[in-house]
């Protein structure tokens, strides 16, 4: 059985990711459901709770990472200090290499924090995805669509109208001219009115149900069922917080107004909050070093935590409320982790665990010293090199000797001043004097 077209991941990394996580939303939505309180915002919240605390480990090796980085910081910055203004080749790899031995010997990847982020990557693009297409992955969601979607589509005009009238349309074009569409898949056509629908604000409905008197009961009921499903404190989340203010001014609703707003600026201010609860990495000279991978990345992430804020209250003004929810959950849950990962670390004796890795540095050093498989390495380069310069011996010892033999055999007789044995006198007569 097909799902929502938007919701289907084609890509071989994310989709098993975004599957799993739409059974985690799925499983959480049907347990709400059992106790009587089947809502999407509620659903969005445990959901981001659940995900959050499922990334804890990765989460606190970050902090952890951010922690020892500030500890490393004075090595790091003697090093660039000792190779400063140095361009030629062999001070850059020896920088680097000095570099690699500071962050083994307190442990740590130069990589850091950064390789927790990479992993996290594809899991946070998979939970949006899942959170952005409920109906693709709540199946109680997507079945109070029905029976109004089969009437959608055998009703003459009605598709036509979902196409072009609904403001939500606009993002799904591709898919009304897809194969499938226009060969009349019904799976396909089915789903891909989901998808409209799924994005249609209130206006969209009202107007739909004013052009088709027909379809008017089971619109009114389908669209009363999913803004049950999508109330939340008072607010469809199904309508984005743009659309929430022209109708709170058009209705002078000041609450749906006050709501409204507060939804974009919940998102920049937690999202900063969290930011600043995070332990920032500092670079040894407050810039950003050219050769290294692992800071260009730290101040790209640090130009990502200013401008993430302004960016999630821009997007969160125009895209569904339940997406502002979810940023805002995600921030909340990630602030809170943030102030007993803090405080687990500082109660940590940071200390004794760098001393501890130095520690195991060191061993780890001396035992490449000993290693029996390094000294048979060594003994076999010597013995290749001394087997090299012995038959260069014997090589040279041989070509003396066929030259002495050479001129044995001609001596007494006249040599031509043109001949090979004449050009070896004089380059044998030439050492001979040289070296006297």
């Amino acid at each position: 059985m097909l799902a929502l077209i938007f919701s289907q991941d084609k890509g071989k990394i994310l989709k098993p990711i975004v599957w799993v996580l739409g059974q985690i939303m799925n499983a959480i939505f049907n347990a709400l459901n059992a106790i009587g309180i089947p809502n999407v915002g509620l659903a969005i919240i445990i959901f981001t709770i659940v995900v959050n605390l499922c990334l804890l480990p990765l989460t606190y090796k970050q902090q952890k990472f951010s922690k020892l980085q500030s500890k490393m910081s004075p090595e790091l910055k003697a090093i660039q200090e000792k190779y400063k203004g140095k361009k030629d080749n062999d001070s850059m790899l020896a920088m680097q290499q000095e570099t690699k031995e500071v962050y083994a010997k307190y442990g740590v990847s130069q990589t850091g924090s950064c390789l927790q982020l990479l992993i996290q990557m594809p899991i946070l693009i998979s939970l949006y995805r899942v959170i952005y297409a409920i109906p693709g992955y709540v199946k109680i969601v997507k079945d109070a669509f029905y029976p109004l979607v089969e009437q959608i589509r055998t009703t003459d005009g009605a598709i036509d109208f979902v196409q072009n009238s609904i403001s939500s349309a606009k993002s799904f074009q591709g898919q009304f001219s897809n194969e499938l569409f226009t060969s009349g898949n019904t799976q396909y056509v089915e789903n891909t009115i989901i998808d409209v629908l799924n994005r249609a604000s209130s206006a969209d409905w009202n107007s739909f149900s004013e052009k088709f008197s027909g379809l008017s009961t089971s619109i009114q009921n389908t669209h009363a069922l999913l803004s049950k499903y999508n109330s939340f404190l008072g607010l469809n989340i199904s309508d984005s917080p743009g659309f929430m203010v022209k109708t709170a001014f058009a209705n002078k609703q000041f609450i749906l107004l006050i709501g409204a707003i507060m939804i974009p600026l919940l998102s920049a201010f937690t999202q900063w909050v969290s930011v600043k609860l995070m332990p920032q990495p500092t670079q040894a000279d407050g810039k950003a070093d050219p050769n290294d991978t692992a800071a260009q990345m730290q101040q790209s992430m640090k130009t990502m935590n200013v401008m993430m804020p302004i960016m999630s209250a821009v997007f969160c003004f125009s895209l569904p409320a339940g997406m502002g929810i979810y940023w805002i959950a995600s921030a909340v849950v990630r602030a809170i982790q943030q102030v007993f990962i803090n405080r687990h670390i500082d109660k940590s004796d940071i200390d004794a665990q760098i001393a501890k890795n130095i520690e195991k540095y060191n061993e780890k050093k001396e035992k490449m010293k000993t290693t029996p498989s390094m000294n048979r390495y060594a003994n076999m380069n010597t013995r290749s090199i001394s087997s090299d310069v012995v038959k260069s011996s014997v090589s040279m010892a041989e070509r003396e000797a066929e030259l002495e033999k050479v001129r044995s055999q001609f001596s007494g007789k006249e040599i031509r001043q043109d001949s090979l044995l004449a050009k070896a006198n004089m380059v044998k007569e030439f050492n001979e004097k040289n070296n006297k």
